[in-house]
């Protein structure tokens, strides 16, 4: 059977499981546990050392059923989540959602029909890869919060060209996208044995701080096969804390957008709760704001080795907003070799409306000049129209910016607008053409936008209606946003 095939017949059974109320978020959830239960019987019968201890292992649930097997089941997760290693952090904080027994021996009988270890790492890397994917589609769900177009992912790793002997950080990581297309790129050179174990052990470090995205990204590894004893993932606040002496060679990442960060307090004199702002008060950050992803271009810099890399996606407000904005894109300017920028496309992320770039960076030691010279920017948005199943994003969209990105050489890139080429998408800016703009804005473009000229020009009906549905959604999910908080 097919790696699609699976997915297929594993993912019908989740709208069994949606009557009961059980989300798909959830129900991928349940999978992980069960797969992971599967692969550690199937690897202790083949002779290999496994963490399961034998009273929680598959053998106990496959002969249970009924209640028998929904309490066997709920324990077996409870106690795995107080181990150690990948082990813990696959079952951290586990729970039962699936209460109906008949309908979790359904599953569990569906599971044990494949033998899930002698299938290829790639083939079950592309099976959870599909659950997760479709996971994502859950737009209700806000599941596709962590998801980042895999063709982007692929586009960025290719310019970044992490070798395999780096270490590749992503302190946002959601199920590890990034991580997986960097280990794809490096296990293409990693040809020594230590080249191998350092890409299996040690090269990749991931953070999340949602304890179950955690948890997806950990299994996605496991079926891989990346990771040791310990396990490369952790859950915790990636900003709440100082990096460090331990920094990495390169940081891939899409910090999760939205604006503010906040907590939920109790008025002492109230009792009402409300939102305050949270606030992080590092002495290595350039400026103090409550803007996730200012903080996190804050972090990411300081997680850098001297002339370790980052590529990050940000929203626009993160070059243009002013205050804290401002002072981080002056810094990141004049500490770091900041010589890139893409702009992209609405309608490629699941979130709608969304209007995204990314910046590639380079950490240089302390100067008293500023690093960066020159910023490229590669416009790949104006009059650009993408859609999630229309018009979705592909992997040579990137085609034209991998090749003029030039990353065995950044001498040798050359623009293409000029006066007689006004529509030429890749042109550079110089430190001193930069720095002058009215609070450093980096919003810059200078192609003519199509849907602002007559409506001659105006896009073809389709692509009109799918830009409207999506900014519609757009303004409905902010609605929501504002009810939840007005609500506590």
């Amino acid at each position: 059977m097919s790696a699609s095939e699976i997915v297929n017949k594993v993912w019908n059974y989740a709208h069994v499981l949606r009557d009961d109320g059980v989300g798909y978020g959830d129900y991928v959830e349940q999978i992980t546990y069960l797969i992971f239960l599967k692969m550690a019987d199937e690897r202790d019968k083949a002779g290999q050392h496994v963490q399961v201890p034998t009273k929680f292992n598959w053998g106990h649930l496959v002969k249970l059923d009924g209640d028998d097997l929904e309490l066997q089941y709920r324990h077996t997760l409870e106690s795995l989540g107080k181990k150690g290693g990948m082990l813990g952090t696959i079952f951290r904080k586990a729970q039962n959602k699936i209460q109906d027994p008949a309908k979790l021996e359904r599953l569990i009988k569906m599971i044990d029909k494949e033998q899930w270890s002698t299938l290829p790492a790639d083939v079950k890397g592309d099976i959870y890869e599909g659950l997760l994917e479709r996971n994502a589609q859950d737009v209700k769900g806000g599941a596709g919060q962590y998801f980042t177009p895999r063709p982007l992912i692929q586009a960025m790793v290719e310019v970044m060209q992490p070798k395999p002997t780096d270490t590749v950080a992503d302190p946002a990581c959601g199920t590890g996208g990034f991580l997986l297309a960097a280990h794809d790129y490096m296990a293409k050179t990693a040809h020594s044995k230590a080249d191998r174990k350092h890409l299996k052990e040690h090269a990749l470090r991931g953070n999340d701080i949602v304890d179950s995205v955690v948890r997806l990204c950990a299994m996605n590894l496991y079926l891989h096969g990346i990771g040791g004893d310990e396990c490369p993932i952790t859950a915790n606040d990636a900003l709440a804390k100082e990096v460090g002496d331990d920094r990495v060679d390169m940081v891939l990442a899409n910090p999760p957008f939205g604006k503010k960060s906040s907590i939920t307090v109790i008025n002492e004199k109230t009792g009402k709760k409300e939102q305050e702002k949270l606030v992080y008060e590092r002495e290595d950050f350039w400026g103090t704001t409550s803007n996730k992803q200012l903080n996190f271009v804050q972090h990411i810099a300081n997680m850098l080795k001297i002339d370790g890399k980052a590529a990050v996606v940000v929203p626009d407000n993160v070059l243009f907003e002013g205050g804290a904005g401002e002072t981080v894109r002056k810094n990141l300017l004049e500490r770091t070799d900041f010589h890139t920028l893409l702009r992209l496309p609405t309608g490629i992320f699941y979130a709608q409306g969304v209007k995204a770039n990314v910046i590639f960076f380079d950490n240089r030691p302390a100067s008293k000049s500023a690093w960066t010279q020159e910023l490229w920017i590669y416009d790949y948005r104006t009059n650009i129209h993408k859609t999630l199943k229309g018009n979705p994003l592909k992997r040579n969209d990137f085609d034209e910016f991998i090749a003029l990105y030039q990353a065995s050489d950044r001498s040798q890139r050359r623009g293409t607008w000029s006066e007689s080429n006004p529509d030429g998408r890749w042109r550079a800016y110089s430190y001193d053409e930069i720095i002058a703009r009215d609070k450093t804005n980096l919003d810059i473009f200078w192609l003519k936008d199509d849907a602002l000229q007559d409506t001659e020009n105006l896009p073809a009906p389709h692509i009109l209606a799918a830009e409207i549905v999506e900014q519609l959604e757009a303004a409905l999910e902010e609605f929501r946003t504002v009810e939840d908080l007005l609500n506590g």
